[in-house]
């Protein structure tokens, strides 16, 4: 058997009805689509969006435009003045912020900002830290560690 000698199984291949070709090929005159009406002109079938005249769906309804990231992190603030309860030499983590009571919870990862000056050399273990907060932070004699965080199946999971 060679490649011009294949072909396809006997029956397997049908050849598509060619509509409107006259009264005996069966499909003539009005070629399957009835006799009068919208859906028996060329071009006749309106899309998904018409409704008959009637104000479509998506007119009647008010505009929202834009989406919302469901992946998008929220991060809990925490100004550089809210670590002056730290004693010097302190590490400074979430879990340490959660029990000062300045973050609510560890759900949601911790961003550090520099408003204020820090006073005192603090290890400071966030999620992340401003340029301006980690100049004062390391001009304090302080260091800055940043945590890995990962949104899972978008839901705001535990850092």
């Amino acid at each position: 058997m060679k490649l011009h000698e294949l072909n396809p199984a006997h029956g397997s291949k049908k050849s598509r009805k060619r509509v409107g070709r006259g009264i005996a090929a069966g499909q003539g005159k009005s070629a399957g689509r009835g006799t009068k009406g919208q859906a028996s002109r060329s071009g006749g079938v309106k899309g998904p969006y018409f409704e008959g005249g009637q104000l479509p769906l998506v007119r009647r309804l008010p505009f929202k435009r834009g989406f919302t990231n469901i992946f998008k992190a929220e991060y809990a603030p925490v100004n550089l003045y809210r670590l002056a309860q730290f004693e010097a030499n302190a590490q400074v983590t979430p879990e340490t912020l959660v029990t000062a009571g300045i973050v609510a919870s560890i759900s949601r990862p911790v961003a550090i900002l520099g408003d204020a000056d820090l006073d005192r050399p603090l290890t400071i273990k966030a999620h992340r830290v401003s340029a301006n907060a980690r100049a004062k932070i390391e001009a304090a004699g302080g260091s800055v560690e940043i945590l890995p965080w990962e949104v899972k199946r978008g839901r705001r999971g535990g850092g």
